[in-house]
């Protein structure tokens, strides 16, 4: 009987694993290797140039022309070589002066009213006769850097002091640059010989000279400007400073940085730079003060410092590939009718193709196994 019990009586249900399930979590990254990240950027900007090169080949350009066009015939031909360094000169500078701001937390928004500015003062020392014709370049020059730099000044206080947002106060300072530009070029300042609305064409020795072989001097006067930017971020002690402010501004002033002197010194040094940049526009390649010779730089200066990641050596870099777009794009327009606009559309996808890199770059996709009962 008792062995019948134990045979009809039921048995325990055995018991059920548990399955696994898999889960994903979006986190950040503490740090990636630079050379992942140099991976990650490069294969971005591949993706980008990709997706242009489909447009410009459905426009209307040959696919097998585009190689030529936009490296062989511009960067392995001297006049267009030329055209590309004459170019990227002042780029470089807007980018590097948009770089040091950003680095300082400041956001510049303001580099054409202090390219404006620059250009102005450097014309009213070719049009009010300031000093003898041996020095006339050199005084062009520091008034173009004092502009620029006082320009910059009341945005950096207004931010320190009363709070102001700089992304405002830069822009609203930019609109007011331009329209008092307008106002002298269309009337004190007007070219009496045929009217139109730009300066008196200024006399060769207020122009930035040619080196050799239709170089301007405006190239090594941007490589100077690179290594002085370099020198300052990575070699002086107020780029050290600089460097606090950037990773934490409280912490920085809580350690005994000098962050007030170090954000007002920095932000000025950008505006200088800008105004640098006017001063070569309109002594190196307009030779006179025109209504539109600042127009597009601020967008390329923001643009650079934001591709090179604050990195004057880098935005060096990129600006002379920004030239390069400039320069195939202008004979894309000459050869086979391309609009403008389409190079600035190609610009636009570059840039964000690369600023998605930058999710990827800061954040990763991890795996989480749980467990379900």
């Amino acid at each position: 009987m008792s062995e019948l019990s134990n045979a009809t009586r039921p048995t325990s249900a055995p018991k059920r694993q548990p399955l696994t399930s898999r889960r994903y979590a979006l986190e950040i990254r503490q740090q990636m290797a630079w050379h992942w990240q140099a991976l990650i950027l490069a294969v971005s900007l591949i993706f980008g140039l990709g997706i242009s090169a489909a447009i410009l080949i459905a426009a209307g350009v040959p696919g097998g022309e585009l190689l030529d066009e936009f490296v062989i015939l511009t960067l392995f031909d001297a006049q267009s070589l030329r055209a590309v360094l004459f170019q990227a000169a002042p780029i470089v500078m807007v980018g590097i002066a948009g770089c040091l701001a950003f680095r300082a937390r400041f956001w510049n928004l303001g580099l054409e009213g202090q390219m404006i500015w620059g250009g102005i003062a450097a014309t009213a020392i070719s049009l009010f006769e300031v000093g003898p014709e041996s020095t006339r370049l050199a005084l062009m020059f520091v008034a173009a850097t004092l502009a620029g730099l006082a320009w910059a000044l009341a945005p950096v206080l207004l931010k320190l002091n009363l709070k102001v947002n700089e992304i405002i106060s830069t822009l609203m300072l930019n609109y007011i640059a331009a329209n008092f530009l307008l106002h002298l070029v269309y009337g004190a300042w007007k070219d009496p010989k045929d009217s139109f609305p730009y300066s008196p064409q200024y006399r060769a020795f207020e122009r930035l000279p040619e080196m050799f072989d239709g170089y301007s001097m405006a190239i090594p006067l941007a490589v100077l400007v690179a290594l002085f930017a370099w020198w300052f971020v990575g070699v002086c002690r107020a780029g050290l400073y600089l460097r606090f402010v950037d990773a934490n501004p409280r912490v920085a002033d809580a350690v005994g940085v000098p962050v007030r002197k170090v954000i007002v010194g920095t932000v000025l040094l950008s505006g200088g730079l800008a105004g640098i940049a006017g001063f070569v526009v309109a002594a190196g390649q307009e030779g006179r003060l025109t209504q539109a010779f600042y127009q597009g730089y601020g967008f390329s200066g923001i643009l650079i410092a934001f591709l090179a990641r604050n990195n004057p050596l880098a935005a060096t870099i990129v600006a002379l590939l920004v030239a390069t777009l400039f320069v195939a794009g202008r004979n894309l327009q000459v050869f086979y009718q391309i609009p403008f606009s389409m190079v600035q559309l190609i610009q636009a996808l570059i840039v964000i193709c690369v600023a998605s890199s930058d999710f990827f770059i800061r954040h990763r996709i991890r795996r989480i196994a749980g467990r379900e009962s």
